[in-house]
């Protein structure tokens, strides 16, 4: 395990003021950067050495870029993130003057946003693909009081509907003699011919005649009795 870098017991912590810039101004500028470690002790400062190195990186050292980014830097450091990724100090050392907690800040605060305001993803740099919008879907339980526009967006329309035709009327020999003979009510019942109409003398006629006849039916037969 990596020891720390120093006590941090004792050390000053919070906002640099200017006797402290100022004296690691000057012990860097007689002595060089050095080691970090054992520079706040030799300037006297009561600093963490990784504090003093950062406030020197970042803010004190007299080649610092100072001011907003340019469009031709902004342009660079798209086209380093692209091919290293988030190694801020490797893209800083291609931006003379610019600090990698700088370049950093900036891409989050600016590039990124804009590269996704774009359509372009900021992690790959590439596009993206945007999801087709669904047809809108009709709601069955939708209220009895929506519009009539939205009820004949959702609604198809219905296909042309053919003409109803004429009917013609069939003809069939073969039922239409079956229906007639159904149909007939023919009285098949044979009756004797009646007689012809004779006068009242001629049938008091005929009754004297048949009575005759029936009395000398009764009358009995003459027998011949052989001795």
């Amino acid at each position: 395990m990596r020891k720390p870098c120093c006590d941090k017991e004792g050390t000053n912590k919070g906002a640099w003021s200017k006797q402290e810039d100022q004296k690691l101004i000057d012990y860097i500028r007689t002595h060089g950067e050095g080691c970090w470690r054992s520079l706040p002790k030799a300037a006297g400062l009561d600093r963490c050495g990784k504090s003093c190195r950062l406030r020197w990186i970042n803010y004190l050292r007299p080649d610092i870029k100072r001011g907003n980014f340019g469009q031709d830097e902004e342009d660079l450091i798209i086209k380093l993130h692209a091919l290293l990724g988030n190694r801020w100090s490797l893209i800083a050392g291609r931006l003379p003057g610019r600090t990698d907690n700088e370049v950093k800040n900036y891409w989050n605060s600016h590039i990124r946003r804009k590269l996704i305001s774009m359509g372009i993803d900021p992690n790959n740099h590439r596009l993206n693909q945007i999801p087709l919008r669904p047809p809108p879907k009709c709601d069955v339980s939708a209220s009895a009081t929506s519009s009539e526009s939205t009820n004949n967006e959702c609604k198809p329309s219905p296909p042309p509907q053919p003409q109803p035709q004429p009917l013609k009327p069939s003809v069939n020999k073969t039922t239409d003699r079956v229906s007639d003979s159904l149909d007939l009510n023919l009285d098949l019942t044979i009756a004797f011919p009646s007689p012809p109409a004779t006068s009242a003398e001629e049938k008091r006629r005929v009754s004297k005649t048949r009575m005759t006849k029936q009395v000398e039916s009764s009358e009995p037969v003459p027998t011949l009795l052989l001795f």
